[in-house]
């Protein structure tokens, strides 16, 4: 059973629900990267997004392209992210790290040895936006080989046998994209992402996370109901932005607990 599978099991077990955040890796400083994991996990987060700079990030908006174009200025690439999550489990060997991004800088260094760097870094699980699952079943398969979860994307749109694709090649869980649209952008009907979720179940027999415009407690709260886990991205980059970054590891704490208190409330 991997990290991901193990504590969607005790989360279950005891009766909750996942909290799961993202940051881009290297933003707003290289080094504040793992500080932040940290202060999110003592904040109450279950699974950590991490995303890999990418120059040309298609499915997020603004706030996650600035975040993008921040890192890379540091030149942040794939190898930088594995050593951010070496050291990163130095301190914690148990929470579930995920490498959000694109294709290419997988394809440039190789999926093998993707892989292999990934596992020997300690992370658990891709999400890999531009890999649709029709076209990555031998990646996900040697994914899955190595300990690690294939994550799939679904969204509003997605058909019946999309969701039937995602439900044979992917595990750990599956992320429900719950807006027509990019990261950040627009607001959530609660009922219709129940409807929309419901509908996944009958052929993804995973838990189901769903993000894309959770930006407070309340709506966290509400999509919670309804779903296995709740995804926070762009509204943590924004306190980012917004706040000195000698007290950036402060406030991003203080965001994830008030987020985690609302969803056990």
């Amino acid at each position: 059973m991997s990290r991901i599978q193990s504590t969607f099991a005790a989360l279950s077990a005891n009766n909750k629900k996942a909290l799961i955040t993202f940051i881009t890796a290297g933003d707003p400083a290289p080094a504040l990267t793992v500080p932040l994991m940290h202060a999110m996990v003592a904040g109450g987060v279950d699974i950590l997004e991490l995303g890999v700079p990418f120059s040309d990030p298609m499915a997020e908006g603004p706030v996650i392209q600035r975040a993008c174009e921040r890192a890379l200025k540091f030149n942040i690439g794939m190898r930088d992210v594995f050593a951010f999550v070496r050291q990163f489990r130095e301190r914690d060997s148990k929470t579930p790290v995920v490498l959000m991004g694109y294709a290419n800088p997988i394809e440039r260094m190789g999926a093998d040895a993707f892989i292999a760097s990934a596992r020997e870094a300690g992370v658990d699980g891709t999400i890999v936006v531009d890999y649709p699952p029709e076209e990555c079943e031998e990646f996900a398969g040697k994914m899955r080989d190595a300990g690690m979860d294939p994550i799939f994307l679904l969204s509003p749109t997605s058909t019946e046998a999309r969701i039937e694709q995602v439900g044979r090649v992917s595990s750990g869980f599956s992320y429900y994209v719950s807006l027509k649209g990019v990261t950040g952008a627009g607001s959530i009907d609660t009922a219709e992402v129940a409807e929309r979720v419901a509908a996944i179940r009958k052929h993804v027999k995973l838990p189901i996370g769903v993000g894309f415009g959770i930006r407070d407690g309340a709506t966290a709260k509400a999509i919670a109901s309804v779903a296995d886990a709740v995804v926070i991205g762009s509204r943590i980059i924004q306190e980012l932005e917004n706040t000195p970054q000698e007290r950036a590891v402060e406030a991003v704490q203080a965001f994830v607990t008030g987020i985690r208190q609302a969803m056990d409330s």
